[in-house]
Protein backbone atom coordinates (compact mmCIF):
# COMPACT_ATOMS: atom_id res chain seq x y z
CA UNK A 1 0.00 0.00 0.00
CA UNK A 2 1.40 3.60 -0.59
CA UNK A 3 2.35 5.77 1.86
CA UNK A 4 -0.79 8.44 2.72
CA UNK A 5 0.05 12.44 2.81
CA UNK A 6 -1.63 13.08 6.03
CA UNK A 7 -5.07 13.34 7.39
CA UNK A 8 -7.96 10.64 7.39
CA UNK A 9 -7.79 7.99 5.00
CA UNK A 10 -10.33 8.82 2.27
CA UNK A 11 -11.55 5.30 2.18
CA UNK A 12 -12.71 6.18 5.15
CA UNK A 13 -14.40 9.28 4.81
CA UNK A 14 -18.20 9.44 4.53
CA UNK A 15 -19.40 10.80 1.50
CA UNK A 16 -19.94 14.45 3.06
CA UNK A 17 -16.35 14.91 4.55
CA UNK A 18 -15.30 13.40 1.35
CA UNK A 19 -16.85 15.92 -1.08
CA UNK A 20 -16.09 18.86 1.68
CA UNK A 21 -12.32 17.46 2.01
CA UNK A 22 -12.03 17.67 -1.94
CA UNK A 23 -14.03 21.08 -2.23
CA UNK A 24 -10.94 22.53 0.63
CA UNK A 25 -8.02 21.38 -1.88
CA UNK A 26 -9.37 22.57 -4.91
CA UNK A 27 -9.74 25.86 -3.47
CA UNK A 28 -6.14 25.82 -1.91
CA UNK A 29 -4.55 24.26 -4.59
CA UNK A 30 -3.22 27.64 -6.73
CA UNK A 31 -1.75 28.98 -3.47
CA UNK A 32 -0.02 26.74 -2.70
CA UNK A 33 1.19 26.07 -6.11
CA UNK A 34 2.41 29.51 -6.18
CA UNK A 35 3.55 29.63 -2.53
CA UNK A 36 3.80 26.26 -0.92
CA UNK A 37 7.07 25.11 -0.40
CA UNK A 38 8.49 22.11 -2.52
CA UNK A 39 7.22 19.49 -0.42
CA UNK A 40 4.08 21.31 0.73
CA UNK A 41 2.78 21.34 -3.19
CA UNK A 42 4.28 16.98 -2.71
CA UNK A 43 2.15 16.77 0.21
CA UNK A 44 -0.64 18.30 -1.27
CA UNK A 45 -0.81 16.83 -4.64
CA UNK A 46 -0.27 13.69 -3.01
CA UNK A 47 -3.90 14.36 -1.32
CA UNK A 48 -5.88 15.56 -3.87
CA UNK A 49 -4.48 12.74 -5.79
CA UNK A 50 -5.94 10.24 -3.03
CA UNK A 51 -9.26 12.14 -2.27
CA UNK A 52 -10.12 12.12 -6.23
CA UNK A 53 -8.81 8.43 -6.80
CA UNK A 54 -11.85 7.68 -3.92
CA UNK A 55 -14.09 9.92 -5.04
CA UNK A 56 -13.89 8.02 -8.77
CA UNK A 57 -13.67 4.22 -6.78
CA UNK A 58 -17.09 5.24 -5.60
CA UNK A 59 -18.34 6.91 -8.56
CA UNK A 60 -17.08 5.06 -11.74
CA UNK A 61 -20.24 6.24 -13.85
CA UNK A 62 -20.49 9.65 -13.15
CA UNK A 63 -22.19 11.15 -15.67
CA UNK A 64 -20.26 14.50 -17.05
CA UNK A 65 -22.60 17.21 -17.46
CA UNK A 66 -22.82 17.93 -21.42
CA UNK A 67 -21.43 22.00 -21.30
CA UNK A 68 -18.16 19.85 -19.85
CA UNK A 69 -17.47 17.92 -22.60
CA UNK A 70 -15.48 18.77 -25.81
CA UNK A 71 -18.86 18.82 -27.99
CA UNK A 72 -20.53 20.68 -25.20
CA UNK A 73 -17.33 23.57 -25.48
CA UNK A 74 -17.96 23.45 -29.13
CA UNK A 75 -21.79 23.85 -28.95
CA UNK A 76 -21.21 27.16 -26.94
CA UNK A 77 -18.43 28.06 -29.13
CA UNK A 78 -20.86 28.03 -32.05
CA UNK A 79 -23.51 29.62 -30.40
CA UNK A 80 -25.41 26.13 -30.39
CA UNK A 81 -28.46 25.89 -27.39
Amino acid sequence: MAERSGGAAPRDLEDGRLLRELETIHRTRHETLLHGSDDALATHTQRLKELEEEYLRRHPHRAPASARTREGARARASGEP
